[in-house]
């Protein structure tokens, strides 16, 4: 049991948020997060519970009750020390990750109200931490303590997405010589280029890969594997004893239908990157400009649809999201749909493209759509929708971005056919230590699993890290034989 006075409020003590109608003009964060009282009162709401449910529901395992029992006592330093034990990136996951269907979605006191506020008790604390650095690395110290029994290995880390962040903290936490290299400019793969500032912010993001720094890790930007080096090379030539493949899923799904080409159209990906990594919102101060119609339709019902919407609006668009189920089946988060609701985005369900309209000039002038219905369950559990017969309409837009989901780039398998993957192109990878069919490469993450969610990333990026670990004292004793 706790040892202060639980707080029997059933409500989670709120999140306090920008006004909806200034924070649709900007892009500085809709959540601010709680302050030193709002902190403890959440945190004295949970019950510490024997079964701890909690930790079996993070993919990270974060031991839940503990960091919150530390918050609860005002002991800032240990909380956020005993979470980023466990976690490579709280700030992250304090705002990312979809802890309703999670740590909180299993929490004890969600069964007669409101579940613990984790999540924003993990931003609290890792927040804390970044503002008092010398106090929560003196925590940090006493609670992790590091082992060398990696030292002399090195360890190659291609993406530097969540995943690949997780596994190079992990490793290097146990002595190894770890190299990240990533394919853009820019470190932190879809937590820079993927999810808007307003949620996420990128200084935020670069301090905790700055963290993983003074690990010892070691990045490389603009070294695309496949191309400069394949993986083969990393383990010869480059003289690499394990390989960590961690490439996400970057590559955008399309419609299929006519007048994708149009001027006008793009992906999320491409909307998200140019705004996000390039600073298009800036410009002309970043010169990346950025296309932005007057009115605006995106298709989809995912986190990336909301990213997108919600990011149109904000440059100045008149924005709609068209999603073909009802707002039930939305695989948004909840959270993320009541905030573009709450901003101005326009939703339209039950509808679903079928054309794209052009004028003379190649510029699109709206989209057609049909209505839909829901029939039975598709093999998602979602009750599939079909089309309802003579029911298709324009709706005049100039601006069209398609969000219906990614997919993982072949590059990795085409260039090293020893490492085997589906007919989707996920790598396959044994479900426990993440080793792929070709020995000493392992892999996790978006690659692996498809487009998922960031903790999910970690979780495996973790995993493989333990399997990479496994591998390589095996490697040692066989030398030493």
């Amino acid at each position: 049991m706790a040892d202060y006075e639980i707080n029997r409020q059933k409500e989670k003590t709120p999140m306090p948020e920008q006004d909806a109608q200034e924070r649709a003009k900007n892009f500085n964060q809709v959540a601010l997060g709680y302050d030193v009282e709002q902190a403890i009162n959440e945190a004295r709401r949970c019950l510490q519970c024997k079964n701890r449910p909690c930790v079996d529901g993070c993919p990270v395992n974060v031991p839940i009750p503990d960091f919150i029992n530390w918050v609860a006592k005002g002991d800032f330093a240990m909380g956020y020390a005993t979470n980023k034990r466990a976690n490579a990136l709280p700030a992250i996951c304090g705002r990312v990750c979809p802890q309703e269907t999670q740590c909180e979605g299993v929490c004890t006191r969600g069964k007669t109200g409101d579940p613990v506020g984790i999540g924003y008790l993990e931003r609290f604390v890792a927040d804390w931490g970044f503002d008092h650095p010398a106090e929560a690395a003196a925590a940090f110290a006493v609670q992790q303590g590091r082992n060398a029994k990696l030292h002399g290995f090195r360890v190659a880390i291609v993406g530097s997405g969540p995943s690949g962040l997780t596994c190079a903290g992990e490793l290097a936490k146990q002595g190894a010589d770890v190299t990240v290299f990533e394919a853009l400019h820019a470190v932190g793969g879809v937590l820079s280029y993927g999810i808007p500032e307003f949620r996420l912010p990128k200084d935020l993001v670069a301090r905790e890969i700055a963290l993983t720094e003074t690990l010892g890790v070691k990045f490389e930007n603009n070294v695309v594997i496949g191309k400069l080096f394949d993986v083969k090379e990393l383990m010869t030539t480059q003289g690499f004893d394990a390989v960590f493949i961690g490439t996400g899923a970057g590559l955008p799904s399309y419609l299929y239908i006519e007048g994708e080409g149009l001027n006008g159209v793009c992906t999320a990906n491409e909307l998200l990157t140019r705004v996000n990594l390039m600073k298009a919102y800036e410009f002309p101060e970043y010169d990346t400009p950025v296309y932005v119609g007057k009115k605006c339709v995106v298709v989809g019902g995912g986190n990336v649809a909301m990213d997108a919407a919600r990011t149109s609006l904000r440059l100045g668009a008149d924005t709609t999201i068209v999603y073909r189920r009802g707002r039930e089946e939305m695989p948004a988060r909840v959270e993320e749909v009541r905030h573009a609701e709450e901003e101005g985005v326009k939703f339209s369900m039950l509808t679903n493209p079928v054309r794209l309209i052009g004028n003379d000039d190649g510029w699109l002038t709206g989209v057609e759509v049909v209505d839909m219905e829901l029939s039975e369950p598709d093999e998602s559990g979602r009750r599939r929708p079909v089309p309802v017969e003579g029911s298709n309409h324009v709706i005049d837009c100039d601006m069209f971005v398609i969000a219906i989901g990614n997919h993982s780039n072949p590059l990795i398998s085409q260039t090293t056919p020893e490492i085997k993957a589906n007919e989707r192109n996920l790598l396959i990878v044994d479900p426990e230590t993440c080793a792929t069919s070709m020995p000493g490469v392992f892999a996790g993450g978006d690659a692996v699993s498809g487009a998922a969610t960031v903790i999910l990333a970690m979780g495996a990026g973790k995993r493989a890290a333990a399997g990479i670990a496994e591998y390589l004292t095996n490697k040692a004793s066989e030398n030493q034989a």
